[in-house]
């Protein structure tokens, strides 16, 4: 009779904790490649590659939704009869391949575990997919090859009929690539609804939609087309959910893109800023970065964080962008509070490691004092 080995408690213990640490690295690691990267700022120029337009075409098609295959696939298909190499691929092999990839039929709610785990399976391939996608799109070449086999009718119907946050992001990230681009940037401006589409992402409940969100938005204020984007986010409610984001996040990421997206309309371009900058008075922007100013600075006395130094470039630039606003830099020029913060600011050493905020409380401080 084989004799019983017996296991040591203490060995199990610590393989137990090495296995858990060993997963909490791979977990940091998996945020920090979560997503592609955007494109540099304003490198517009194209990038060498050998990736086949039939592939990128391909990746397209398994991006359709479901629920959409019947009516809307059969323009994507008619761009290239290349698939990935196999150009005699039939009609039904395509809506089988589609079928695989199933991820926006949730009204299906059967309660299998075969139904489950192929529902996964299809969200992990779709978001493979749409991730190619998104990082392929940083180059114009790409972007420009993307617009042309109806990649935006794609996302945008998958934005308005997925219920998975995971998908939205991907489509708000490769359309934010897209917006990177002259050419892809003015079909995004003419696609019907589109804008105000992603305008809708801003009342998501997800960290990450909203920052995709506000970057986009960015994009297209920073852009040509601004005065399109501006149209679409001038309301009074939608300036208030913008505020109340920035408000309200405890996310440095999400503040500091929410935060780009208000510095974004206070430099956009003078026909487009008079629309909503009144508006934004309204809603208490000066007291906002203000308060949010001194939150920043709490955190710097106390800790050095870097990652919430981009945060504190942003703050300045947009005090910076309101203070020499016409006819609306008196609320915050003349505030005490914040003259005491920047005066604070400048006293702290190292301020060199954000060149942008040595620059802002130079220009912060010359209108204040001419205010004073």
């Amino acid at each position: 009779m084989a004799l019983e080995s017996k296991s040591n408690p203490i060995e199990e213990e610590h393989q137990d904790e090495g296995d858990d640490v060993e997963e909490e690295i791979h977990h940091d690691e998996d945020e920090l490649a979560r997503n592609p990267s955007a494109p540099p700022d304003y490198e517009f120029f194209d990038i060498t590659t050998t990736v086949d337009p039939s592939y990128i075409i391909s990746l397209i098609r398994k991006l359709i939704p479901i629920d959409s295959v019947t009516s809307d696939s059969r323009g994507v298909n008619g761009s290239d009869d290349g698939g990935r190499g196999d150009t005699n691929q039939t009609a039904e092999e395509n809506e089988d391949e589609c079928e695989k990839m199933d991820v926006v039929n949730d009204g299906s709610r059967g309660g299998e575990d075969k139904d489950t785990c192929r529902g996964l399976a299809g969200d992990e391939v779709w978001e493979e997919h749409g991730c190619v996608l998104w990082d392929l799109a940083a180059s114009r070449t790409h972007a420009e090859l993307m617009v042309q086999n109806l990649v935006l009718e794609v996302l945008m119907a998958n934005l308005m009929v997925s219920q998975s946050s995971r998908v939205t992001e991907i489509c708000l990230g490769i359309i934010g690539n897209l917006a990177c681009h002259e050419a892809p940037m003015k079909h995004i401006v003419s696609a019907n609804g589109l804008i105000s589409t992603i305008v809708d992402q801003l009342f998501s409940d997800d960290t990450q939609c909203l920052a995709e969100a506000c970057r986009l938005l960015t994009l297209g204020l920073q852009g040509s087309e601004c005065c399109t984007w501006a149209e679409a986010v001038q309301s009074e409610h939608i300036l208030c959910r913008i505020i109340w984001i920035a408000e309200n996040t405890l996310n440095p990421q999400l503040l500091e893109k929410s935060l780009g997206l208000v510095l974004a309309i206070l430099e956009s371009q003078k026909e487009a800023s008079c629309t909503f900058i009144p508006s934004l008075m309204k809603l208490g922007i000066p007291s906002l970065l203000i308060n949010l100013l001194d939150f920043e600075m709490s955190r710097l006395t106390e800790e050095r964080v870097p990652e919430r130094y981009s945060v504190l470039d942003v703050i300045l630039r947009a005090i910076e962008a309101l203070s020499i606003l016409d006819g609306h830099s008196q609320e915050i020029c003349s505030s005490k509070k914040l003259l005491q913060l920047v005066c604070d600011l400048i006293k702290l050493p190292d301020k060199a490691e954000v060149y942008w905020t040595t620059l802002s409380l130079i220009s912060i401080a010359n209108h204040m004092l001419c205010g004073w």
